[in-house]
């Protein structure tokens, strides 16, 4: 069960796009922390808009087991944000970074295909590794904040 996972996860950074279909359900859930969909075309398009986003993207497993229908893995991702991001929040453009963000995902196999994927990673720390939330880095990187803290 986890070879499929991996599989369909080596596909994806390689673009193979009939590879990571030959192992999703028609009527696959996926859920992220942008949000969820059902079906395997609306599935598909929201791995491609990763992969346009980051197409130099990679997906190192580190460690991962199955029980029963149920798979986990552990993996770390790595690449750089070259094309715009389409995110429910509106369009990302290219910021040209590189970044690395640790995830897990958790899926459902059955009958050899993925029928449920939830994916979970930081979205937060993913905008900072992109520069878009000036703030908060500043703020780690030594600076005082711009404003001061309520007193009671």
């Amino acid at each position: 069960m986890l070879e499929i996972l991996t599989k369909s996860l080596e596909d994806f950074t390689a673009g193979r796009w009939d590879g990571v279909k030959a192992v999703t359900a028609d009527n696959v859930i996926y859920e992220e922390p942008t949000g969820r969909v059902e079906g395997a075309d609306k599935y598909l398009a929201i791995l491609q808009g990763w992969r346009r986003a980051f197409p130099d993207v990679k997906c190192k497993v580190l460690g991962g087991f199955a029980s029963g229908e149920h798979v986990v893995a552990e993996v770390e991702w790595t690449g750089t944000h070259t094309g715009s991001l389409e995110t429910p929040f509106g369009i990302i453009q290219a910021t040209n970074k590189r970044v690395s963000e640790k995830a897990c995902l958790v899926a459902v196999v059955r009958d050899g295909k993925i029928c449920e994927q939830r994916h979970y990673f930081d979205m937060f720390a993913l905008l900072m590794q992109l520069g878009l939330t000036p703030g908060l880095a500043a703020t780690q990187a030594g600076a005082k904040p711009t404003a001061a803290a309520p007193t009671a």
